[in-house]
């Protein structure tokens, strides 16, 4: 449950922040940026209640919704995604593979 959780947590991030884009032309978009992120804190305050570590859960937060705020830009809106973004995501999943393990 804790896991499923994480992940709607990182879903929501990446919602809200796909929709902070957005708002930066259209202003209603706005209200997808606060579903989105009080979604995203509520659903990661959730997953920590399910005992999962705060280093581990924050890391992986933040490093699935770096990768996925850049793939879905990529995608969406057609921003560059070079081979350097590409290894600065690999190297932020690394590390926080890193402070797994070394939790372990």
């Amino acid at each position: 449950m804790a896991w499923m959780l994480l992940v709607g947590a990182i879903v929501s991030e990446g919602f809200g922040t796909m929709s902070l884009r957005l708002a930066a032309d259209r202003r209603p978009w706005y209200a997808g940026v606060a579903l989105g992120y009080v979604s995203a804190f509520t659903l990661l305050s959730l997953t920590l209640s399910h005992g999962i570590p705060l280093g581990a859960a924050y890391g992986i937060w933040a490093a699935a919704g770096v990768a996925l705020t850049a793939l879905l830009g990529r995608v969406v809106f057609k921003e560059p995604f070079t081979w350097l973004m590409g290894l600065g995501v690999a190297l932020i999943i690394g590390g926080v593979l890193l402070i797994e393990t070394g939790a372990a």
